[in-house]
């Protein structure tokens, strides 16, 4: 996701951290606005725009309901869940994936950063949170499944992290069950002129994107422009970023990163035996990646959370310390960034 805003900020966006929409604005009954807050000064925005674009997956009816109240939902929201285990469970490199189920559902099982990521479950859910947290008997399915298909059988103790996500589904009233439900994307426009873009997935982001930018175009009355999403190459693109070894993932920002891990030799230090994550990274994160949290090096700038997180707990008083410095913070800030993180990590290892 950093790189895709990174890729927007060079394409000439203005992109914003922890600054939450809170109401829209409006001129002849028509949007012309958005109302914000910033987290971190509490400080309230009101900024002007020709077009208003509601993107916020599974939160996208809350925001049309600050443009009208009596509102219609169009999100059936389902969660699904992951289970990390160790590689040992999934030999060599060849996925598995199980088209039905006992319930019908579809579970696979895929080599991910040495790791073995099983999944998924499709659970309507009544309430939406930010950190949803994983059901028992999710769990429990996965687990049974996974242990007719895998090397050997998985129990509660093999779990390296459990991750949950919400699927913005558009609600369809004749469909009961969600895994039914469409996971094709639907563009809607306001009487007032929101323009909201409901359901989709990863695969057809780009498409996504482009239908989008095109209803809010003509919704600002902009002039036509060729579309570029589609051969557009995504901020740290390198044809060959396998050389860069264990700094492969950040592509051609590899070799400014290890430029600065020069600098300082503590800026070289492993941050966990088990993880080749550098404290020099979080530097970067801070300084070029817009990370103010430590829950944002840890879970959004790398995958450490997602992968192993009893590792991810034992790193981050390190984390926070190299935050506090890089951010001006101080000891208070430090003591609650690791302790917040800690309550977080109980969601994804809830043995934790």
């Amino acid at each position: 996701m950093i790189n895709l805003a990174r890729t927007a900020e060079e394409q000439g966006a203005v992109v914003v951290n922890y600054m939450p929409v809170t109401g829209v604005m409006k001129e002849n009954e028509m949007i012309s606005g958005v109302i914000t807050v910033d987290l971190e000064t509490g400080r309230e925005y009101e900024l002007s725009a020709k077009a208003v674009i509601n993107a916020t997956g599974p939160f996208a009816d809350g925001v049309r309901r600050m443009d009208d109240p009596q509102v219609q939902p169009m999100i059936q929201p389902s969660q699904g869940i992951h289970l990390v285990l160790e590689r040992e469970f999934l030999p060599g490199d060849t996925a598995i994936m199980v088209p039905h189920t006992a319930d019908g559902r579809v579970m696979f099982a895929i080599p991910w950063y040495n790791h073995v990521i099983v999944g998924t479950t499709d659970t309507p859910v009544e309430t939406l949170d930010v950190e949803p947290v994983p059901m028992d008997e999710e769990i429990g399915f996965l687990l049974k499944h996974a242990a007719q298909y895998l090397s050997k059988d998985p129990d509660m103790q093999d779990i390296q992290s459990i991750f949950t996500g919400i699927r913005p589904l558009v609600l369809d009233p004749e469909t009961k069950n969600t895994a039914a439900l469409s996971r094709d994307h639907v563009l809607t426009i306001s009487n007032s002129g929101l323009v909201t873009i409901a359901g989709g997935k990863w695969t057809t982001y780009r498409k996504m994107a482009q239908d989008t930018i095109e209803k809010a175009a003509l919704v600002a009355n902009l002039p036509s422009k060729p579309c570029n999403t589609e051969n557009l190459l995504i901020h740290g693109y390198h044809q060959h970023a396998e050389i860069f070894k264990e700094l492969k993932h950040y592509g051609a920002d590899a070799v400014e990163i290890r430029n600065l891990l020069r600098e300082d030799k503590n800026f070289d230090e492993k941050l966990h035996e088990r993880h080749d994550i550098r404290a020099g990274e979080v530097v970067w994160a801070v300084r070029e990646e817009m990370a103010r949290t430590v829950t944002d090096f840890l879970a959004r700038r790398t995958r450490v959370l997602f992968l192993d997180a009893r590792a991810a707990k034992e790193m981050s008083p390190k984390v926070a310390r190299i935050m506090r410095k890089e951010l001006v913070k101080s000891a208070a800030w430090e003591k609650q960034q690791i302790e917040e993180f800690a309550k977080l990590t109980r969601i994804y290892l809830p043995n934790l």
